[in-house]
Order: C-alpha cells, then structure tokens, then sequence
C-alpha cells in the first residue's frame, strides 16, 4: 500500500468519524483531494486507491496536469473530475470554462458571465459554487453573505453553469467549537439561498468547506465537501510561482 493510500484511507476514516460524531449518514460527505503542486503521478496514485476528485488552486498548474493524467489512460480516468478551486481573474476564465468541470471560486458577476460564455458547447455545463467570506476580510475572496442571495439570483440565468452551492475558506480559528461557528455561517447562507424559491436550484446540494485541520468541524457545521491536501499528499514546498 502506497503512502498516498494508507493516507488517503486514514482521511476517509476521519470524515466518516466525523459523520457518525455529528448523526449524519454514512456518505454524506465527498473528499475533494487537492493535487495543487503536486505531480502527475501524485495523481494517478490517488486515482489507482480509487480517488475520483481532485482540486487545483493554480489553473495553469491545473490545466496541464489534466492533460497529463488524461494521457496516462488510467482506469477510471474518464471518470476524473477536476475542481478549480483558485482565485479566478478574467484573463483565466477561458482556461477554467475549457478544461475543468467545476469553479468553486465564483464570487463576483462578471466571472460567472465569462465562464458562461466561454463554456464549450461540446461540454456539459460548468458546475460553480459561490465563495463566500465568511470572515468579513476586505483583503480575502469571496461574496459578502448578506450579497451572496442576489449573486445567486443572477448565476441561475447563465445557460452554460450550474449553480451547486457554496464555499469558503475561512481564516485558522484555534478550537473545535471556534472553527464549527465559523463555518456554520456558510452553511446559513447556504440554506438562505435553497430555501429562497429561487428557480434554478434543482442541484444545488453543495456545501464545500473544511481542510486537513478543520474536516471534523465543518463536517459538524454542515459541510458536503471537504478539500484535503496536505493529508492526503505531503507537505507542500511552494517554489517561486
């Protein structure tokens, strides 16, 4: 058994403690495995333990590492999803809209409306989250809650996206309850905006928050997805980009 694999098992077990912990079903929380600075062959060790979702915060980074697994032929690589879960700046939106199936970071209007138009018509539609800040930075990503409704609102008109839910990555709380109050937050906006009547929202199921520290307490706050790296592949060493 590979290092990724004893780890990646060592993290599934932790998210399905973390689901019995808080009475929630067996299952009910997908493992998004974040491959940013991490080889091809990271990768395709994850896809051979059976992993199907991977997250890339370097869209570049990310669009040749799709290419590149892709040419492996993998068993199940067909199946890969690939989540851009990166700042979005205009001059990236074709990159994103072209090669990934997921755009985890939309969190202003004009990126929604360029990954809508710049969506393959050959590809199923892009599937967006909206990034929320939960923390109220000036500096951080990421929609207001109190604007995230009407964000929405506008991202269920664009033909080529899906609106699936929400995300954040909120700044290191120390503490169990410190780190479930903060992301119990997304989670409100979440529910505000799936019970708002608003047309569009057949699939909207997704609440994507939690990393390697936090899992346990943004499993307990309602998360449906958690993003793990560092667990799964290693410490990272970040060369100059």
């Amino acid at each position: 058994m590979t290092t990724i694999e004893n780890k990646l098992q060592q993290i599934h077990e932790r998210i399905a403690s973390a689901c019995a912990q808080a009475g929630r079903a067996a299952g009910s929380v997908q493992l998004l495995s974040v491959s940013k600075t991490f080889g091809p062959d990271a990768v395709r060790q994850a896809v051979l333990a059976g992993e199907r979702s991977f997250g890339e915060n370097y869209i570049q980074e990310g669009v040749d590492k799709i290419a590149a697994v892709r040419a492996m032929g993998l068993p199940g690589g067909e199946a890969l999803q690939w989540h851009c879960i990166g700042p979005i700046q205009s001059n990236k939106t074709r990159l994103v809209a072209e090669h990934f199936d997921w755009a985890q970071t939309v969190d202003r209007l004009k990126i929604a409306e360029r990954l809508s138009a710049q969506r393959p018509e050959g590809l199923a539609p892009l599937q967006v989250c909206i990034q929320l800040n939960v923390d109220g930075g000036e500096t951080k990503a990421g929609v207001a809650p109190q604007q995230a409704l009407e964000l929405a609102a506008a991202i269920v008109q664009l033909p080529r996206l899906v609106l699936r839910g929400v995300m954040s990555i909120p700044d290191d709380v120390p503490g169990f309850e410190a780190q479930r109050e903060v992301h119990a937050r997304a989670t409100a906006v979440f529910t505000q905006i799936r019970t708002s009547g608003l047309p569009g929202l057949e699939r909207f199921d997704t609440v994507s928050m939690g990393m390697t520290g936090d899992l346990e307490a943004a499993v307990a706050a309602g998360s449906t997805m958690v993003r793990v790296g560092s667990g799964i592949f290693g410490q990272r060493n970040y060369a100059p980009r």
